[in-house]
């Protein structure tokens, strides 16, 4: 890591920014997004959800409160580039175990500072997120754009392979155990098993690949597709694993990439949203309660409600779309544009949201979406046991 040294920023239609290098001195190369979040960049760094992608930060002051241990959402840092005003000259905060500057540099993140974020955040809701690069090493703008315009894309992008746990895995439930969960791994964040165990759920987080058997040979009484990277266009297996948890009643509930899999498995498309939903203060409507939650998000793709234009930001319908599962309707939606945030089988044990209720790091809205997992699973479990009387 090199304070002051020189790092261009430049974005695949020609935009060009200056500043310095912060983290890792390097070359690096994504697609360009913004987080509003005022808080919680430890969480952003760590979220699986995020690899391939250069994440900037909309808040001017970045490494205020340092980084500790406890705060990290996987194993690693997944973002593919990092982009800050101003970062901290110090970290101030008594849970501080390092500073975030020097965290990027080992492990080699290429971050750029001293950008005018909010130009550039401009830019990306005006023109769409779109692919970046960012050097410290080559000052040529017209050379690094070449390369930026050679580097992968996120539509057609299938990542979950590259993110997901290479061995299964449990977290057991706290205090008196309940329920099984099977999640499958698509880029789960630790913050999902632990808001499970904190309901007696005990988790078995398993690779993205796995089969609906490798799921139930847990003792599964109920599935979990998790958040994730990527295009929900390439993630056939997942698909086709969703359809047979649907297709044999086994109660299911899915996160963001989980929700578009979902979606997908219900016989709905998905589309990229032009520059997504990233940050910690999305209000959403949950049309069960009317109650609007600000909530945790980060997405650039979204489920396709049928009759719908979601480029115009048309309201999705309050209607029921019969599909081979049953009715499922729309259950939350983003008071911002009006995407699809969440649907709701009815025939079927099934329900997915768009954002994040783990709220890593905040905010607690949506928490209660975790209750009513465990309430589908009670139902369930309670017909059975009726059933088999």
């Amino acid at each position: 890591m090199s304070r002051g040294r020189s790092a261009i920023l430049v974005l695949e239609d020609g935009r060009t920014f200056h500043g310095e290098a912060y983290g890792s001195v390097g070359e690096t190369f994504g697609e360009a997004v913004f987080n509003t979040g005022m808080t919680g960049y430890q969480e952003t760094l760590t979220d699986p959800s995020y690899h391939r992608q250069v994440v900037v930060q909309t808040a001017p002051h970045i490494g205020n409160t340092g980084v500790n241990a406890d705060d990290d959402e996987s194993a690693r840092i997944w973002v593919a580039g990092y982009v800050v005003r101003d970062p901290a000259r110090t970290a101030s905060n008594w849970r501080s175990t390092g500073e975030l500057a020097d965290r990027l540099a080992a492990e080699g993140v290429v971050g750029i500072s001293g950008v005018d974020t909010r130009a550039l955040t401009r830019h990306l809701r005006e023109r769409g997120a779109m692919r970046v690069g960012i050097s410290s090493v080559d000052d040529d703008p017209r050379a690094l754009l070449a390369r930026v315009r050679q580097s992968p894309q996120m539509v057609g992008a299938d990542l979950s392979a590259e993110v997901t746990t290479a061995q299964p895995y449990v977290v057991a439930a706290e205090g008196t155990h309940r329920f099984t969960v099977a999640a499958l791994d698509l880029g789960i964040k630790r913050n999902v098993p632990r808001r499970l165990a904190a309901r007696g759920v005990t988790t078995h987080v398993l690779p993205a690949g796995s089969s609906v058997d490798d799921l139930l040979a847990t003792g599964a009484d109920a599935v979990f597709l998790s958040p994730g990277p990527g295009d929900p266009a390439t993630a056939d297996g997942p698909v086709a694993l969703a359809r047979e948890v649907l297709g044999r009643r086994i109660p299911l509930f899915g996160i963001c990439f989980g929700s578009q899999i979902l979606g997908r498995a219900l016989g709905f498309g998905t589309y990229k949203l032009g520059y997504g939903h990233r940050g910690i203060n999305q209000p959403v409507l949950d049309r069960a309660t009317g109650k609007v939650e600000v909530t945790s998000h980060n997405h650039g793709f979204a489920v396709a409600w049928p009759g719908r234009e979601p480029e115009r930001g048309a309201v999705v319908p309050d209607q029921v779309i019969d599909t081979e599962f049953g009715g499922v309707q729309v259950s939350h939606v983003c008071l911002n544009d009006n995407v699809v945030e969440g649907l709701r089988a009815i025939d079927v044990p099934a329900f997915t949201v768009q954002y994040h209720p783990e709220a890593a790091a905040g905010p607690h809205d949506a928490d209660y979406l975790f209750d009513r997992f465990a309430e589908l699973i009670e139902g369930r479990t309670h017909s059975e046991g009726r059933a088999n009387a």
